[in-house]
């Protein structure tokens, strides 16, 4: 898609807005509006970039290479105070169109909207969480890659959004927030591929400010366009698809008085499972970083996930250690260094255990 193809989508969302400002200001004449200042307190653009280099240690063979992952831009519109409008775009690698997305404030208060469109789908705590603030290279775990529409591999790149309805919103003071949504469950720009449609939920509770603990769950009818090695399910079957996970994450915003981007110290830890037809999958994460001031981070994780709970062998583990420096807001370079343990079935996959090095630069707006 060409910088003039996403211009005439943000054109449309600005003129949308610019004749609801108009219906919600009839008291003003013509002349009396500015709509260049209409335009800009109600359309925000941002983006972000990320790419680098990676080297790889498989099996005795090494490989190399520089990559550009992600240009991704979006322009939302607020064209009233209940009701907005969201496009977003990757320019780097497909899918393109990532989502486009209307919601409506049914409340005086934050208690209920809903939103209509496709959009970042509510399973897991990590899946619908930014790669601008997430601290691995490879952005999120296993478990939430092959669980949560990451990369699930029956069903191919679907990037953790999907087509459908939500109802979502935030009672008792803000701590307590819900989303309720029913979804294709095919994954991104992709027509549901059987009759079934998936149902997801995710309750998040927030005692502190620093503190929130994530419960979700996934029930629905998965359509294979993939083939895998732990699981018997042919392309075109359709499938039992559940999932359930549960986590927690603290903040705490300053450690010794040092705080960087990302706070003073960040952890983060969910367990997920999954049912794909008869096969069971689970896996869990720690996931952390810590400020060593300057704008510098130290990161670790440890990362394990088992596809087919049932066969021993399709385990993996991943540890990883690095470092980041934010040089400006949203803006950092990256370098992470990961060894992953494999068992035997999983090793013919991968070609036995394997060491990767990343460096990866961030630019954000």
């Amino acid at each position: 898609m060409t910088f003039n193809c996403i211009r005439k989508y943000l054109m449309t969302a600005a003129i949308t807005a610019t004749c609801s400002t108009a219906a919600l200001g009839q008291e003003k004449s013509a002349g009396d509006i500015d709509w260049m200042q209409e335009l800009k307190s109600r359309i925000t653009i941002n983006g972000y970039m990320q790419g680098g280099y990676e080297y790889n240690d498989k099996g005795g063979k090494t490989t190399s290479s520089f990559n550009f992952k992600r240009a991704i831009f979006w322009g939302r519109a607020r064209i009233t105070d209940r009701w907005s409008f969201m496009f977003m775009n990757n320019f780097a690698i497909s899918p393109g169109v990532l989502e486009f997305w209307t919601d409506y404030r049914i409340t005086n208060n934050k208690a209920l909207s809903v939103r209509v469109g496709q959009f970042q789908h509510p399973f897991s705590m990590e899946s619908p969480m930014t790669p601008v603030m997430l601290e691995l290279v490879d952005i999120t775990s296993q478990a939430v890659t092959n669980l949560a529409n990451g990369y699930e591999p029956l069903l191919g790149p679907n990037y953790g959004r999907d087509q459908g309805i939500m109802l979502l919103g935030d009672l008792f003071n803000d701590h307590l927030h819900y989303e309720l949504a029913l979804m294709n469950g095919q994954g991104i720009n992709q027509a549901d591929g059987n009759s079934d449609k998936d149902v997801i939920m995710k309750l998040e509770y927030r005692p502190t400010k620093e503190l929130r603990i994530v419960a979700s769950g996934q029930k629905g009818r998965g359509h294979a366009k993939n083939t895998v090695a732990w699981n018997d399910i042919a392309d075109g079957d359709d499938y039992r698809r559940d999932r359930v996970s549960f986590g927690g994450e603290l903040k705490i915003p300053t450690l010794l008085g040092r705080k960087s981007s990302n706070g003073g110290i960040n952890l983060r830890s969910e367990f997920l499972a999954g049912k794909d037809g008869e096969v069971s999958s689970r896996g869990a994460y720690l996931t952390g970083s810590v400020a060593l001031g300057k704008g510098i981070d130290v990161i670790a994780s440890a990362d394990y996930y088992d596809r087919n709970t049932s066969t021993s062998g399709w385990q993996q583990t991943n540890l990883t250690g690095g470092v980041q420096y934010w040089f400006y807001p949203k803006c950092r370079l990256q370098l992470q260094y990961t060894h992953s343990f494999c068992g035997h079935l999983m090793s013919q996959q991968t070609g036995g255990d394997y060491n990767r090095i990343q460096a990866q630069m961030q630019v954000a707006f």
